[in-house]
C-alpha cells in the first residue's frame, strides 16, 4: 500500500510547545508541505518573530534567525538581500506584525521585498497573557479591556491585508483560515502560492490566517472555532485582496 500521508520532511520530529486546539500546528505544516513540494528545503531561510510562534525555529528543518520583537521583515530584507538565491520567509502573529512591526511591515512591502509574510491573527497577545492587540475586535474582552474593546479610546482593528493591498510592492495579499478541511485546503494554496511567488521574483507575498487562541479565548478549541467563523471571519473577510498573477493576465 502506498503512502497516503506522512510528516514533512520541513518539520523537525519535535513535540510542539502550543496549547490544545492552537492553530500554529497546522499553519506550521502546511508552510512545511510547501517548502517539500517547491523543493526548496535546502535554500530557505525562516525568521522567528516574538510571539507564541517565537520558537518555530525549533520546528522548521530549515535555516532560521530569532528576530527582535516585530523586526522580522527588516531581517528578512537583509537575509533576501545578502542571499538573494535563498527562499526566505517570516512567521509572525499579529502582536508582531501588526504592532511593535507595523513601520517594518509597510515598508517592506512597499519597498516590494522579495520575500513571503505567513501572518498569523487570533486578535489577541496570546504568549502574554491575552491583552488587546491591533487586530482585537470591537467590544472583544481581553485583559486589558475587561469590559470590551471600546474603539472611542482604543481605535478600531486593523485589517492589514486590504490596508497592504493599496501598496504597489505587493504581489499577493491574501487572508485564508484554517476551521475546516476545505479552508486548510485554500490555506495551504495560497501559502504555496506565496512561496512561489518568490521564486518568480515577484516581490512581496504575505499570507493571513485566521487562527484561534483558545486559552486566552477562554473557550474550549471547538468553541473558539465557531467564535472565529462567527466573529472573526465577518469583521475580516477571507479572500484575494492582491495578486498580481492575476492583474497580469488580464
Amino acid at each position: 500500500m502506498g503512502i497516503v500521508f506522512q510528516k514533512p520532511k520541513a518539520i523537525t520530529d519535535v513535540p510542539m510547545h502550543y496549547c490544545p486546539g492552537c492553530t500554529h500546528g497546522i499553519i506550521h505544516r502546511l508552510v512545511a508541505e510547501a517548502i517539500d513540494e517547491l523543493g526548496v528545503e535546502g535554500r530557505t531561510v525562516g525568521v522567528a518573530s516574538v510571539g507564541c510562534s517565537v520558537m518555530s525555529y525549533d520546528y522548521f528543518a530549515c535555516d532560521m534567525v530569532q528576530a527582535p520583537h516585530g523586526r522580522a521583515p527588516a531581517v528578512a530584507t537583509g537575509l533576501k538581500r545578502a542571499i538573494p538565491d535563498n527562499v526566505v520567509f517570516t512567521y509572525q502573529g499579529d502582536g508582531d506584525l501588526a504592532a511593535i512591526g507595523t513601520a517594518e511591515t509597510v515598508h517592506a512591502a512597499t519597498r516590494g521585498e522579495n520575500i513571503t509574510v505567513i501572518f498569523v491573527n487570533n486578535a489577541i497577545y496570546g504568549m502574554t497573557g491575552g491583552q488587546m492587540a491591533p487586530t482585537s475586535l470591537p467590544g472583544q474582552v481581553t485583559q486589558t479591556t475587561p469590559y470590551g474593546r471600546d474603539v472611542k479610546t482604543a481605535g478600531y482593528p486593523i485589517r492589514i491585508c486590504e490596508m497592504l493591498a493599496t501598496l504597489d510592492g505587493v504581489a499577493l495579499a491574501q487572508r485564508v483560515t484554517v476551521d475546516s478541511v476545505r479552508h486548510i485546503a485554500e490555506a495551504k494554496k495560497a501559502i504555496k502560492k506565496a512561496f512561489q511567488n518568490q521564486l518568480e521574483g515577484r516581490g512581496y507575498s504575505i499570507v493571513e490566517v485566521l487562527s484561534t487562541c483558545p486559552t486566552n479565548w477562554g473557550l474550549s478549541p471547538t468553541e473558539a472555532l465557531e467564535w472565529l467563523r462567527n466573529n472573526m471571519m465577518p469583521y475580516y473577510p477571507l479572500g484575494v485582496y492582491k495578486d498580481v498573477t492575476k492583474e497580469d493576465a488580464v
